[in-house]
């Protein structure tokens, strides 16, 4: 008999960040999220933040704990690391995040995958992929494209 399989109900992006009161200001200016709640203990560190981003995505957010092992990321970013935001207007919300303190690290450009995004990366190390949708591409036309992308 196989084993009993466990279900996936919700995935969240969990970020330390030097200052979760400045990033609490931030993604709020950059991305028009909303705090939910914060756990702040007697010494004024902020150990559990979390923000509503859109209906259905919440970010979760805390300072750094060294002595759990909880560090936020360089200030240049982790490579490999990136949040992708699926919006209603990529280049309305880069020109939001960039007057909020974010860095454009790209062009805003149209993508072979059907979408128009650029990457920026926030105050904090974290580097956001930004895009809205621009047509419906199949996964063949997508592979099609990619390949060309590859090979040109």
């Amino acid at each position: 008999m196989p084993a009993a399989r466990n279900s996936i109900h919700e995935v969240f992006a969990y970020l330390c960040v030097p200052d979760t009161q400045q990033a609490i200001t931030f993604y709020t200016q950059a991305f028009g999220a909303a705090e939910l709640y914060r756990l702040t203990e007697p010494s004024g560190r902020i150990g559990h933040a979390e923000l509503q981003m859109g209906p259905s995505a919440v970010l979760m957010l805390s300072d750094p704990f060294p002595e759990f092992g909880i560090v936020p990321p360089p200030p240049e970013g982790l490579p490999g690391q990136v949040i992708h935001l699926h919006v209603d207007s990529a280049d309305d919300m880069v020109a939001q995040a960039v007057a909020a303190g974010a860095v454009q690290l790209t062009e805003l450009s149209d993508q072979f995958y059907g979408e128009r995004g650029c990457r920026v990366r926030d105050p904090f190390g974290h580097t956001w992929l930004l895009g809205h949708s621009i047509e419906k591409v199949t996964p063949e036309e997508m592979q099609r494209r990619y390949t060309k992308l590859m090979t040109e």
